[in-house]
Parts: structure tokens; sequence; C-alpha cells
């Protein structure tokens, strides 16, 4: 199954995404389209994503570096690229970066958030 991508491109975009937390848990990828790893870790996510029930968002860094700015200060994370964040009710509750980014990464974060219930 391909992932869904729905495109973060302001900070009016990043705070509906946080907003859509209070909902459900989703998750921020923060991707630079020049950077060969950031390259590496979308294809590990696309190729492999079987998590239909994630609401997934995309911030292009170069394309709308503002916005991944503000995200990682709006969660209180430090800024990298690429990265993966999982916001659930308005908070980063896992995030990874670099060539540590892969579904079974995810994973782990959904588990982290199970298990502070």
């Amino acid at each position: 199954m391909a992932i869904q991508w729905n495109i973060i491109d302001s900070t009016k975009a990043v705070d509906r995404a946080i907003q859509d937390s209070q909902n459900q848990t989703i998750l921020i990828f923060k991707h630079s389209t020049t950077c060969p790893i950031s390259g590496i870790a979308k294809m590990r996510l696309e190729g492999d994503w079987d998590i239909d029930s994630l609401p997934t968002y995309y911030i292009d860094v170069k394309s709308s570096r503002s916005s991944s700015l503000y995200l990682a200060e709006a969660v209180d994370v430090k800024h990298e690229s690429p990265q993966v964040i999982i916001i659930d009710k308005g908070e980063a509750i896992y995030d990874v970066s670099h060539l540590d980014i892969s579904l079974a990464e995810v994973k782990d974060g959904m588990k982290e958030l199970e298990n502070n219930f």
C-alpha cells in the first residue's frame, strides 16, 4: 500500500497537523529532496509501508524550511533532516532521523505510545 502524504507547506499547515494529532496520532516526515540519505529514508518508508491507519504528513525542507523549523519548535524536538516525528495530542512522542528511519522504527515509536497508557 502506498503512503498518502498530506503536504505541509506553511506554518498554518503545521498548526493544522498538530491539531489533527488531538484526535489521532500522526507521523510527519521531514525530507530534503537534494539529500541522498533523505532519499534513502523516504524509499525505506514508502517501500515497506503497511500502516494505513496512521495519517502521514510530508514537509519538503528545501521549499518550506520555515515550516520545518516551526514544527521543531512547536513540538520541542531538535530540527533534523531527514526526520520522522510521531505526534500524539500535540506532543512529539517519538522522533528518529537519518538512516535510523525505517518502518520498523515507526512501529517501535507506535509501541512507545501504547506503553504510555
